[in-house]
């Protein structure tokens, strides 16, 4: 297994972690508000996004390293177009939030980037490891 998909392979984890936050009885994830640490809430559609998401990096991962690569590309580029345009305008494209919701106001600055953060992360990393990693 090459670094590519090792990776590719982690986001399958990180990402199937995401799609079961609603499920997980861990204290302090899912507040009394359904807010996943305080900041957004996650339904159905978005688990099923990050399922699918997930299942394609495994699926990717198992495959090969051009698979691998596809991914980290693709799903890189997706996800870290929908925190850049979360981060603008408060809602995202991937969970359709932009065109149901428009534009979204939050409490602050701060906690926009907080909600933000991890498709910005793991799209960057995806990306900038697609660039970097493919040997």
């Amino acid at each position: 297994m090459t670094l590519l998909q090792k990776i590719a392979f982690g986001y399958f984890i990180v990402v199937g972690f995401a799609a079961s936050l609603n499920y997980l009885p861990i204290p302090g994830i899912i507040d009394e508000n359904g807010n996943a640490f305080g900041i957004f809430a996650l339904d159905l559609f978005d688990d099923l996004l990050h399922l699918v998401s997930a299942l394609w990096a495994l699926a990717a991962s198992l495959i090969s390293h051009r698979a691998s690569k596809i991914f980290l590309t693709w799903f890189g580029l997706a996800y870290l177009a929908d925190g850049l345009l979360g981060l603008a305008t408060g809602s995202g494209f991937l969970d359709f939030g932009i065109f149901v919701y428009g534009f979204y106001e939050y409490p602050s600055f701060l906690i926009k980037l907080a909600a933000n953060t991890p498709h910005l992360a793991l799209g960057g990393f995806a990306v900038l490891s697609a660039k970097l990693f493919d040997r």
